[in-house]
């Protein structure tokens, strides 16, 4: 190992001791109660609610994804799925956040998205709604967590030419120890530390990139060669040989005709938007801020953080063309792209630090969804159904199970080298928020959803995923569209048609619903007393 790679990999041990260091630091707090591990005790501030719900969502597909498809096929697909995932983020603070940060402690102080369904439709007995939820999230989580995993292989293999492999399960149990000992404190503390590194990170490339470049008009100028590269209504078609690699010609990559991107296609990938009304490592964020008062400072930062960090993803793809346009001529190696750009243009040491990003992204999403897939089944199914009567402690130990026996699951998702980053996520995006998204927006909006109506609008949802993304989305045409704005308009109808045609909620649900907006009601005083008690997360 040279001095160079040798200075790479001091930053990156630097930030791994970091953020393991982070997870001890709240251990003793986390496992003071489930509450606690779970969801922090609701004593987060506004700054690390917001930089955690994002860095915890965006994962690797910010650095790595979004960056390599834009290298590949250019401005329209990655450019409609940036501005619907910005006008998902900013509609889901404004219509859930505080609705559910209100109701979740009004309905049995839930502190999971599952027990939040569960006692919504007052189902505590059975906990049918909750266990469904709790299942889905489990399935879909392990394909998430896989994609994390996937980023971090990449990231090792395309700095030092490390096995894959090894590298891939070395992050994830890096990932699994941090998660495990710290709970939800630790990772929002370090969804905190890695939001900011993500951002910097980001800022640093695109800076470099457009300096390397010689200014936005060289690059401007020789992508407007390229058919449709540029183009918000055609798509740039890369053209391939057998193996699937992009063929060259005198150093120059060669493409097909344009494929058209009409409205059809733009609705679609706009839709991916949708999705955030129904993920729980976003959603949980809402629930553990300590008082909703201080969502609208959030929202804020989470718009602003969330664009800027867009923006300088696509820039980065888009530049990364114009500067290496010939090395990367799979879609799977254009997600690369961001990484090679750093060892081009930065010192190792900073290289290092700016490539610690990538494992921030992966691993702050990584580490909520092993935590929110712990506590859902720990919570949810073990103490809900199978031993109503379980200690904390008890619940703790299962939690710890399952994350364990994710942690294997998402390593087999992550197995194959060539996995697509993007492709990976935008399956699980799509199962989660079509499971989900609709339930949340009914349960916080239309008081006469009942508990039938909530589980098979759950069911639908996803199975639609499943079948579109599978057996229909193939055909091409008209219904080659992403499998999520199928499966969302699904899972609403199913949640409308069999609420109306079961019994109507009991009145106490009615009125625990009228009044839980009801201004008078400040979460019973926590604020106050997570003031007075000192026990804040800034």
């Amino acid at each position: 190992m040279n001095l160079g790679d040798a200075l790479v990999v001091l930053a990156i041990l630097i930030y791994f001791i970091v953020v393991v260091t982070i997870g001890f630091a709240y251990a003793r707090r986390s496992n003071s109660s489930s509450s606690n591990y779970f969801l922090g005790g609701r004593k987060v501030g506004p700054w690390f609610t917001a930089l955690s719900a994002e860095a915890s969502d965006m994962s690797g597909y910010l650095l790595m994804g979004l960056p390599g498809l834009a290298y590949f096929s250019g401005a329209a697909d990655v450019g409609w799925t940036a501005i619907g995932l910005a006008l998902g983020t900013y509609l889901n603070w404004l219509l859930v956040a505080k609705r559910l940060r209100r109701y979740s402690e009004r309905a049995n102080d839930a502190f999971t998205l599952p027990g939040f369904f569960s006692s919504r439709f007052h189902d505590e007995q059975k906990n049918t709604v909750g266990t469904v939820a709790a299942l889905i999230i489990l399935v879909f989580f392990c394909v998430y967590c896989g994609s994390c995993f996937v980023t971090c292989g990449k990231l090792f293999h395309s700095l030092f030419g490390l096995d894959y492999t090894v590298m891939m399960v070395f992050g994830a149990i890096i990932v699994f120890l941090y998660t495990m000992i710290g709970g939800y404190l630790s990772v929002v503390a370090t969804d905190f530390v890695q939001g900011c590194l993500m951002f910097f990170a980001l800022a640093v490339v695109v800076i470099g990139s457009i300096t390397m470049s010689g200014g936005v008009d060289n690059t401007v100028a020789f992508l407007k060669d390229i058919p449709g590269y540029l183009s918000m209504t055609q798509t740039a078609t890369p053209l391939l040989d057998e193996s699937g690699t992009q063929m060259v010609k005198n150093g120059m990559p060669l493409f097909d005709v344009p494929a058209e991107y009409g409205l059809l296609t733009i609705i679609s990938t706009m839709s991916w938007g949708l999705g955030y009304f129904g993920m729980p490592q976003v959603l949980v964020r809402f629930m553990g801020i300590r008082s909703d008062k201080e969502i609208r400072t959030s929202r804020r930062i989470a718009i602003i953080w969330v664009v800027i960090s867009m923006f300088c993803a696509v820039m980065i793809g888009l530049i990364g063309r114009y500067l290496i346009p010939d090395q990367l001529l799979t879609a799977s190696a254009a997600e690369n792209i961001f990484v090679v750009l750093s060892r081009i243009m930065l010192p190792s040491f900073v290289c290092g630090i700016v490539v610690s990003g990538i494992l921030a992204a992966s691993m702050s999403s990584a580490s909520s969804y092993l935590l929110i897939t712990g506590s859902s089944v720990a919570e949810n199914i073990f103490r809900g159904v199978f031993k109503k009567e379980a200690t904390d402690n008890q619940v703790l130990i299962v939690s710890r199970i399952t994350l364990a026996v994710v942690l294997l699951f998402g390593i087999a998702v992550a197995w194959n080298e060539n996995s697509v980053i993007f492709t990976v996520v935008s399956y699980a995006w799509a199962g989660l928020g079509a499971s989900f998204g609709p339930l949340m927006l009914f349960s916080l909006y239309w008081r006469r959803t009942t508990k039938q109506g909530a589980i098979a609008g759950m069911v639908s949802g996803a199975i639609m995923v499943i079948v579109w993304h599978n057996f229909i989305k193939p055909l091409g045409g008209v219904v080659g569209i992403y499998e999520l704005l199928p499966a969302f308009l699904t899972s609403c109808l199913f949640i409308v048609v069999v609420s109306l045609l079961t019994r109507e909620p009991s009145q106490e649900i009615y009125d625990e619903f009228d009044h839980y907006m009801d201004e008078e009601y400040d979460s019973k005083e926590r604020n106050l007393e997570v003031v007075l008690e000192g026990e804040v997360v800034a």
